[in-house]
C-alpha cells in the first residue's frame, strides 16, 4: 500500500538512513532526535506511526531501520537533496555552506519529471558540492576510494573530495582556509603532541589542520 507521506516523516526516514550508513547500526532514537531537534517522546510517536506504515522495523531499545520501501523514499530524498545543492551551487552561484538549508524544503518536491530533468541539466554528477554521493534514478550510489585526512602519513599527497561535517561553521572555516573540493595537500609533519597536521596547500601555503579538522575532511591519495 502506497501510504501519502507528511515532509516530518519524510525527514525522519531521511535522518534514520543516514544515520544507518554512517555508524554502521541502526539508528537510535536520541541520534534521530539529536539531527530532528526534537524531544524522544516525539520520536518514539512518529517511529510507532512509520512501522505501522511499513517503513521501518523498530523494537524498542534495539534501534531503527528501514525497510525496502522506507530505503526507497530515503534514497530518493537524498538524491533531490543532493541534486538540489548542485544547482544551487553550480547554477546560481551559492556558496556551498548556504545551500542546505534551501536543499531541505527542495527535496519534497515529488515530481519525478522536474527530478530527471534536473539530473540531465547537470550532467547528471555524481557527487554533491560537499563530496556526498548522489544517487541515480535506480538509487545506486558511486563511491570512491577515499581516506580521513587525519590517516594520511607524513609525505602522503592527496587531493580533498569531501567533508564529514557539512555544518555551515565548518564550511565557512574551510573556505577561510581556502581549503575547498579539489585543493592539492601534501602531509608534511604530523605533530604527537596534539595530533594536528602540517600541510602544504596546493603546493604553496603551509598551515596546520587541528585534529578536529583533519577528522572532518576526506581526501584521495594520488
Amino acid at each position: 500500500m502506497t501510504h501519502r507521506l507528511s515532509q516530518t516523516e519524510e525527514n525522519y526516514l531521511k535522518a534514520i538512513f543516514t544515520i544507518c550508513e554512517k555508524e554502521e547500526k541502526p539508528a537510535g532514537t536520541n541520534n534521530i532526535g539529536a539531527i530532528l531537534q526534537t524531544s524522544a517522546a516525539s520520536v518514539t510517536d512518529m517511529l510507532k506511526r512509520l512501522a505501522e506504515k511499513d517503513l521501518i522495523f523498530y523494537e524498542k531499545y534495539k534501534g531503527v531501520t528501514l525497510t525496502e520501501n522506507g530505503k526507497t523514499i530515503a534514497t530518493q530524498l537524498l538524491r533531490k537533496h543532493r541534486l538540489w545543492e548542485t544547482f544551487l551551487v553550480e547554477k546560481l552561484n551559492f556558496s556551498w555552506d548556504k545551500v542546505h538549508n534551501i536543499a531541505e524544503q527542495l527535496e519534497h518536491i515529488k515530481s519525478p519529471e522536474l527530478v530527471e530533468k534536473l539530473d540531465n541539466f547537470l550532467g547528471n554528477p555524481k557527487f554533491d558540492p560537499h563530496g556526498e554521493p548522489i544517487p541515480n534514478a535506480a538509487g545506486e550510489f558511486t563511491f570512491r576510494r577515499q581516506i580521513n585526512l587525519f590517516n594520511a602519513a607524513k609525505g602522503d599527497k592527496a587531493t580533498v573530495v569531501g567533508v564529514q561535517d557539512d555544518s555551515e561553521q565548518f564550511l565557512q572555516y574551510l573556505t577561510q582556509q581556502n581549503l575547498m573540493l579539489g585543493s592539492k595537500v601534501e602531509i608534511l609533519e604530523k605533530f604527537p603532541y596534539d595530533q594536528s597536521l602540517k600541510i602544504l596547500l596546493n603546493g604553496k601555503t603551509e598551515i596546520v589542520l587541528s585534529e578536529k579538522v583533519c577528522r572532518n575532511l576526506y581526501v584521495q591519495r594520488k
